[in-house]
Protein backbone atom coordinates (compact mmCIF):
# COMPACT_ATOMS: atom_id res chain seq x y z
CA UNK A 1 0.00 0.00 0.00
CA UNK A 2 1.57 3.39 -0.87
CA UNK A 3 1.31 6.16 1.72
CA UNK A 4 -0.23 8.35 -0.23
CA UNK A 5 -3.20 6.57 -0.86
CA UNK A 6 -3.16 5.91 2.93
CA UNK A 7 -5.12 6.79 5.91
CA UNK A 8 -4.07 8.70 8.78
CA UNK A 9 -4.12 6.06 11.07
CA UNK A 10 -1.76 3.93 8.82
CA UNK A 11 0.18 6.67 7.86
CA UNK A 12 0.85 7.10 11.62
CA UNK A 13 1.57 3.38 11.76
CA UNK A 14 3.85 3.51 8.99
CA UNK A 15 5.41 6.41 10.76
CA UNK A 16 6.46 4.75 13.45
CA UNK A 17 7.78 2.33 11.22
CA UNK A 18 9.99 4.79 9.84
CA UNK A 19 8.51 4.85 7.07
CA UNK A 20 9.87 8.91 4.94
CA UNK A 21 6.83 8.31 2.68
CA UNK A 22 4.21 7.88 5.69
CA UNK A 23 6.03 11.67 6.61
CA UNK A 24 5.81 13.17 3.09
CA UNK A 25 2.18 12.31 2.52
CA UNK A 26 1.58 13.91 5.82
CA UNK A 27 3.55 16.90 4.68
CA UNK A 28 2.17 17.12 1.54
CA UNK A 29 -1.50 16.87 3.02
CA UNK A 30 -1.37 19.18 5.84
CA UNK A 31 1.23 21.48 4.80
CA UNK A 32 -1.13 23.88 3.66
CA UNK A 33 -3.63 23.85 5.96
CA UNK A 34 -1.06 24.35 8.80
CA UNK A 35 0.49 27.46 6.74
CA UNK A 36 -2.67 29.28 5.84
CA UNK A 37 -3.95 28.92 10.06
CA UNK A 38 -0.88 30.27 10.70
CA UNK A 39 -0.48 33.22 8.58
CA UNK A 40 -4.07 34.43 9.06
CA UNK A 41 -2.61 34.78 13.07
CA UNK A 42 1.22 35.78 12.28
CA UNK A 43 1.06 37.42 8.21
CA UNK A 44 4.72 36.48 8.18
CA UNK A 45 5.39 33.91 5.61
CA UNK A 46 8.78 32.76 6.59
CA UNK A 47 7.84 32.40 10.62
CA UNK A 48 4.97 30.30 8.91
CA UNK A 49 7.03 28.17 6.91
CA UNK A 50 9.24 28.00 9.31
CA UNK A 51 6.95 26.79 12.13
CA UNK A 52 5.45 24.21 9.97
CA UNK A 53 8.96 22.97 8.63
CA UNK A 54 9.43 22.53 12.27
CA UNK A 55 6.64 20.21 13.46
CA UNK A 56 7.43 17.98 10.75
CA UNK A 57 11.23 17.67 11.87
CA UNK A 58 10.45 16.83 15.04
CA UNK A 59 7.68 14.47 14.20
CA UNK A 60 10.30 12.75 11.93
CA UNK A 61 13.42 13.25 14.96
CA UNK A 62 10.46 11.73 17.18
CA UNK A 63 8.63 8.90 15.31
CA UNK A 64 9.69 5.75 17.44
CA UNK A 65 8.19 7.12 20.68
CA UNK A 66 5.69 9.63 19.09
CA UNK A 67 1.99 9.33 20.69
CA UNK A 68 -0.89 10.60 19.23
CA UNK A 69 -3.55 10.42 21.40
CA UNK A 70 -6.17 12.46 18.69
CA UNK A 71 -6.38 12.62 15.00
CA UNK A 72 -3.60 13.16 13.55
CA UNK A 73 -5.03 16.43 11.94
CA UNK A 74 -5.80 17.72 15.39
CA UNK A 75 -2.00 16.64 16.63
CA UNK A 76 -0.46 18.60 14.04
CA UNK A 77 -3.10 21.80 14.69
CA UNK A 78 -1.99 21.80 18.07
CA UNK A 79 0.94 21.62 17.82
CA UNK A 80 0.77 24.51 15.28
CA UNK A 81 -1.41 26.61 17.47
CA UNK A 82 1.20 25.88 20.33
CA UNK A 83 4.32 27.23 18.22
CA UNK A 84 2.16 30.39 16.97
CA UNK A 85 1.67 31.53 20.51
CA UNK A 86 5.04 30.59 21.18
CA UNK A 87 6.52 32.95 19.09
CA UNK A 88 4.31 35.50 19.84
CA UNK A 89 4.81 34.93 23.27
CA UNK A 90 8.99 35.10 22.77
CA UNK A 91 8.13 38.60 20.92
CA UNK A 92 9.42 37.08 17.93
CA UNK A 93 6.68 38.15 15.52
CA UNK A 94 5.35 41.63 14.32
CA UNK A 95 3.40 43.79 16.33
CA UNK A 96 1.06 44.32 13.64
CA UNK A 97 -0.04 40.88 13.35
CA UNK A 98 -2.84 42.54 16.35
CA UNK A 99 -3.22 45.00 14.15
CA UNK A 100 -6.92 43.36 13.20
CA UNK A 101 -8.01 42.12 16.44
CA UNK A 102 -10.67 44.32 17.42
CA UNK A 103 -12.00 44.13 13.73
CA UNK A 104 -11.91 40.23 14.15
CA UNK A 105 -13.72 40.73 17.69
CA UNK A 106 -16.12 42.24 16.04
CA UNK A 107 -17.74 39.92 13.79
CA UNK A 108 -20.60 38.41 14.06
CA UNK A 109 -20.58 36.03 17.36
CA UNK A 110 -22.35 33.08 17.45
CA UNK A 111 -24.61 33.05 19.92
CA UNK A 112 -23.02 29.38 21.29
CA UNK A 113 -18.97 30.66 21.52
CA UNK A 114 -18.95 31.81 25.13
CA UNK A 115 -15.27 31.92 24.99
CA UNK A 116 -15.31 34.27 21.75
CA UNK A 117 -18.01 36.43 23.63
CA UNK A 118 -15.54 36.49 27.20
CA UNK A 119 -12.52 37.03 24.72
CA UNK A 120 -14.35 39.71 23.19
CA UNK A 121 -15.15 41.51 26.77
CA UNK A 122 -11.66 41.37 28.03
CA UNK A 123 -10.55 43.35 24.49
CA UNK A 124 -13.05 46.01 24.90
CA UNK A 125 -12.17 46.00 28.62
CA UNK A 126 -8.78 46.49 27.93
CA UNK A 127 -9.38 49.04 24.79
CA UNK A 128 -11.69 51.43 27.48
CA UNK A 129 -8.91 51.31 30.04
CA UNK A 130 -6.67 53.01 27.43
CA UNK A 131 -5.62 56.91 27.79
CA UNK A 132 -8.48 58.90 26.16
CA UNK A 133 -6.57 59.95 23.17
CA UNK A 134 -4.89 56.92 22.50
CA UNK A 135 -8.62 55.14 22.82
CA UNK A 136 -10.11 57.52 20.12
CA UNK A 137 -7.31 56.97 17.82
CA UNK A 138 -7.68 53.19 18.33
CA UNK A 139 -11.33 53.11 17.86
CA UNK A 140 -11.11 55.81 14.56
CA UNK A 141 -8.80 53.68 13.11
CA UNK A 142 -10.55 49.99 13.74
CA UNK A 143 -13.89 50.73 14.60
CA UNK A 144 -14.15 53.78 11.55
CA UNK A 145 -11.28 52.55 10.01
CA UNK A 146 -10.05 56.06 8.93
CA UNK A 147 -6.23 56.48 7.66
CA UNK A 148 -3.85 58.33 9.96
CA UNK A 149 -4.00 61.19 7.83
CA UNK A 150 -7.68 61.40 8.58
CA UNK A 151 -7.59 60.55 12.02
CA UNK A 152 -5.02 63.26 12.20
CA UNK A 153 -7.19 65.88 10.37
CA UNK A 154 -10.25 65.11 12.66
CA UNK A 155 -8.50 65.39 15.73
CA UNK A 156 -6.02 68.15 14.85
CA UNK A 157 -3.04 66.07 15.68
CA UNK A 158 0.18 65.18 13.67
CA UNK A 159 -0.27 61.60 11.41
CA UNK A 160 2.98 60.98 13.85
CA UNK A 161 1.63 61.25 16.87
CA UNK A 162 -1.71 59.09 15.18
CA UNK A 163 0.88 56.17 14.49
CA UNK A 164 1.98 56.70 17.88
CA UNK A 165 -1.26 56.15 19.79
CA UNK A 166 -2.04 53.00 17.62
CA UNK A 167 1.19 52.00 17.83
CA UNK A 168 0.87 52.12 22.09
CA UNK A 169 -2.84 50.61 21.51
CA UNK A 170 -1.77 47.58 19.66
CA UNK A 171 1.09 47.13 22.41
CA UNK A 172 -0.80 47.54 25.24
CA UNK A 173 -3.63 44.94 23.98
CA UNK A 174 -0.65 42.53 23.21
CA UNK A 175 0.86 42.59 26.53
CA UNK A 176 -2.77 42.82 28.35
CA UNK A 177 -3.67 39.61 26.54
CA UNK A 178 -0.65 37.76 27.20
CA UNK A 179 -1.15 34.01 28.63
CA UNK A 180 -4.19 32.70 28.40
CA UNK A 181 -6.40 35.10 26.54
CA UNK A 182 -3.78 35.10 23.93
CA UNK A 183 -3.46 31.11 23.73
CA UNK A 184 -7.81 31.65 23.49
CA UNK A 185 -7.81 34.12 20.60
CA UNK A 186 -5.47 32.34 18.81
CA UNK A 187 -7.56 29.08 18.75
CA UNK A 188 -10.46 31.03 17.85
CA UNK A 189 -8.86 32.48 15.17
CA UNK A 190 -7.45 29.19 13.50
CA UNK A 191 -9.73 27.21 14.17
Amino acid sequence: MKATSCSDLELIKQLHLGSEAALASMFHKYWQPLFVAAFNVLKDKDACEDIIQEIFITIWDRHEELEIRSSLKAYLFSSMRYEVYRQIKAGNVREDIFDQIYLRLQAPIPDDNIEYKELLAKVNAIVDALPVRCRQVYQLSREEQLSHKEIAERLQISPKTVENHITKALHHLRISLGGMATMQFLCLLIE
